[in-house]
């Protein structure tokens, strides 16, 4: 079992790998002036956050809920896409690498649906979907700002497919069930409409956003954990406060459209990915570590310092992007790196002083 949890512990190292070059990226994306490493780089921060460290990861947690030794390539191949991007190898290398796992993901999704056919599955298998068509479209040479929706797709999609999964508990009603799929197949439109006319599919995309935000403020179990305590507290505390920047990313997209660069476009994609993306895996990650690695986390207090930090930070990041302060946006964004590092030492520390107590009781 031990030997089992180490060997994913390289396409941790990977996905890892590429949040930190991604996140160096983005600041010299706003301009603070540090060497980009490699001229290459600053150009894949988007691919690096999305495909290289959160699909890497997803992929990973998927392939060990589904036991397969085959499912471990869609990892491996984000991961490897990722390092690739990071090196600058020429050509197609790094996108056809990551466009292979993403297909991957579907297929272990087509697996997972097959044994379990139900609306949270095909959510998130939809999800996975998106993420191929927008690997496709950015391997057809379409521009980043044209397929980051389907990208975002892939993110929201899957936290809202888990999230709907862990609703059963609450036994959503029909209607309520309806409505979801509703919420799902307007932002899907969206998505396929973003194609064809950019600006109106990134509006309709938009109301799907804000909608989904509020079906999940009002349905999702954390309404009632977050008058606990502990660790429960602090899931359902990250939950909530990332539906709120779920919603006004869709408010963004609603009123902004079809912007592809600069300070608005800038705000619109962060408070998704950042907002409320970054509060989910915030939330979910002393459940996720214990599952993929094997190694246990016990809630701190000091969590709420990272949860907290993101999100005054993403807020400053936010005001500057509309102001159009400069400053702001900086120094908002070098506190989002700052955050996400922090949560990084927090989680470290966490496990470390639980490896240290297990080992304490083994003794004893």
């Amino acid at each position: 079992m031990v030997a089992q949890y180490r060997s994913r512990f390289p396409l941790i190292a990977l996905a890892g790998l590429a949040l930190l070059a991604a996140l160096w990226a983005g600041l010299v994306r706003l301009g603070w002036g540090w060497p980009p490493l490699l001229r290459t780089l600053p150009a894949v921060h988007g691919p690096l956050m999305v495909a290289g460290a959160l699909g890497t990861l997803i992929g990973l947690e998927r392939a060990v809920a589904l036991g397969r030794r085959w499912t471990y390539a869609a990892p491996l191949l984000t991961g490897l896409g990722a390092l690739a991007l990071i090196a600058g190898l020429p050509g197609l290398v790094g996108p056809v690498l990551i466009t292979l796992g993403s297909l991957g993901v579907v297929a272990i999704f087509v697996v997972i649906v097959r044994r379990q056919p139900a609306l949270f599955t095909a959510t998130m298998g939809l999800g996975t979907l998106a993420w191929l068509a927008g690997n496709g479209l950015w391997l057809a040479g379409w521009p980043i700002s044209g397929v980051v929706s389907w990208w975002v797709g892939f993110l929201v999609l899957t936290i809202a497919g888990e999230r709907l999964e862990l609703g059963r508990i609450l036994r959503l009603s029909r209607g309520e069930q309806v409505s979801f799929a509703l919420v799902i197949a307007i932002f899907l439109l969206g998505l396929i409409f973003s194609a064809l006319a950019f600006d109106m599919g990134v509006r309709l995309s938009g109301i799907a956003l804000v909608a989904l935000a509020l079906w999940l403020l009002r349905h999702d179990i954390a309404r009632r954990t977050v008058r606990q305590a502990g660790l429960t507290r602090f899931i359902a505390i990250s939950l909530l406060s990332g539906y709120i920047w779920l919603g006004l990313s869709g408010l963004l997209w609603l009123f902004l459209g079809g912007v592809t660069a600069g300070p608005r476009y800038d705000a619109m994609l962060h408070t998704v990915f950042l907002g409320f993306v970054m509060s989910m895996i915030f939330g979910h990650m002393p459940i996720i570590l214990p599952a993929v690695s094997g190694l246990a986390l016990a809630f701190e207090p000091a969590f709420y310092g990272h949860l907290a930090l993101l999100h005054a930070s993403l807020l400053l990041r936010v005001v500057g992007d509309l102001a159009g302060s400069v400053p702001a946006r900086q120094w908002g964004g070098l506190l989002n790196v700052v955050a996400l590092l922090l949560f990084l030492a927090n989680t470290a520390r966490a496990a470390r002083r639980s490896r240290a107590q297990q080992l304490g009781k083994a003794v004893q």
